[in-house]
Parts: C-alpha cells; sequence; structure tokens
C-alpha cells in the first residue's frame, strides 16, 4: 500500500509489552496507543525506567509484543513473520543511546557504515559500495580522513557514525533512543541540529526518546509523556 496524504506512517494501538511471567509480572509498556504522522517527529519523554526505550524497540519489533497492534505504512506488522519482517526493516532504523556499546569497536568508520549495505544487498561492487559510504559520512558532518579510523578514535563523532549506519538504506521512520543524552552540551546541539537537517532534506519520520524536555520542545511535532508504561498526557508540542 502506497503512502497517502492523510494516512499515519506509523500507527500503534493499544500496545503493551510485559516481562516476566504469572505473579511476577512488569508492565514496561502498558496499552499505550499513538500515530506519526510522515515527515513528523513524536517525541517520548519520561523518567528512567518509565518504558520509552521498551516501547521503541517494541514498535520496531526488536521485542515481541505481548499485545495491540503496530500498522506501518498501512500494513499490519504486528505478528509478520522475521523473514517478512526484515523488508521492513529497510524502512525501520534506530539509534541507540550509547554509542560506545552499540558500535563494534574492532571495525573502521567506514566497516560499521557499510555494514546494512552488505546485509541488504544495496551496492552492486566495491566501488558503489566506497562511494555511498563516503556520501553518508558526508552527509552526517564525518571527515573524509575518517573512512579507516575506529569509533574509539572519535569523540562527539561517535553518534555520527550511528547516524550514518541508521541512514545508509533509506529509511522512512527512525527510532532516536535517547540519541543525546551522552553526549557534551556543546555536541548535543550539534546532533540534534543534524537530525532536523536530515528530516526536512530526507522527510524522516522519529520517534525521539528523551527525559531532557528542554530537547523534546526543540524537536517535536507532538509529544507524549510516560510514567510507568503508560501514557499519561499526549498532546502538540506548543
Amino acid at each position: 500500500m502506497s503512502h497517502t496524504e492523510n494516512t499515519p506512517l506509523l500507527e500503534v494501538r493499544n500496545l503493551k509489552k510485559y516481562f516476566g511471567k504469572k505473579d511476577r509480572v512488569l508492565h514496561a509498556v502498558d496499552d499505550i496507543s499513538v500515530t506519526i504522522q510522515q515527515g513528523k517527529t513524536l517525541g517520548v519523554v519520561g523518567e528512567s525506567g518509565c518504558g520509552k526505550s521498551t516501547l521503541g524497540r517494541t514498535v520496531l519489533r526488536l521485542l515481541e509484543p505481548t499485545d495491540g497492534q503496530i500498522i506501518f505504512d498501512g500494513q499490519d506488522i504486528t505478528h509478520v513473520s522475521e523473514r517478512e519482517m526484515r523488508k521492513y526493516r529497510q524502512s525501520m532504523q534506530i539509534i541507540f543511546q550509547d554509542p560506545y556499546s552499540s558500535l563494534n569497536p574492532r571495525k573502521s568508520v567506514a566497516e560499521i557504515i557499510a555494514t546494512p549495505l552488505k546485509v541488504n544487498h544495496i551496492c552492486k561492487d566495491r566501488a558503489s559500495l566506497q562511494k555511498r559510504v563516503r556520501e553518508l559520512m558526508d552527509t552526517v558532518g564525518l571527515a573524509e580522513r575518517l573512512y579507516d579510523a575506529y569509533p574509539h578514535e572519535l569523540d562527539g563523532g561517535r553518534q555520527r557514525i550511528c547516524i550514518a549506519r541508521a541512514l545508509a538504506i533509506n529509511p522512512k521512520f527512525i527510532v532516536c533512543d535517547e540519541p543525546v543524552s551522552a553526549l557534551d552540551v556543546s555536541i548535543q546541539a550539534q546532533i540534534l541540529n543534524l537530525l532536523m537537517d536530515l528530516q526536512d532534506e530526507m522527510g524522516l519520520t522519529y520517534m525521539f526518546i528523551t527525559h531532557d524536555l528542554s530537547v523534546v520542545k526543540h524537536i517535536s511535532s507532538e509529544i507524549m509523556v510516560m510514567y510507568l508504561g503508560r501514557c499519561v498526557e499526549y498532546a502538540p508540542a506548543n
């Protein structure tokens, strides 16, 4: 189904994600319903441990939902098989909170960014792969001299590698899981501005997870406040 103006890119209905068994059940995500229009940002805010990251990962089916529905680009993906999910994964990506733990320290910047291109068989040959990696590095503001560098050699640039990797396969939707919380304040602003510029240029749709209200106000079209797995407030950012 092609995307029309009025169809939300992502619609989540009564989504639940519980952990544990029988008498000890943690309601990490409890009956959440949200919609995100194409090209917009839903800010998800709340204290640590309220279920924000679990919501983001469940929406992407990195965690299996306990109940509810996930409709992406008009298709119900709640129960599609892992094999079928692979084609949706090209349209849905995530930028993790901690670049230290989400980047392989033994791989160079170029190798990390090239991985999704290889996995999804996007570049036909080595020359086109290298060209695409250099384009992505340029897009996120990573200098060409860092092509063969390793993550530990970059300071604020680590999160730029994560963003380049997420963009590699031209997704429509990105879950930004506290992507600036591990960064210095000066670098936070650069990364936020980069994400907003990329959204304008590529029409990206974000679920932006954070516990910082000033950040969420800056980037979101709508904001949802979570508390103990539930949505306690949901309104336009203004």
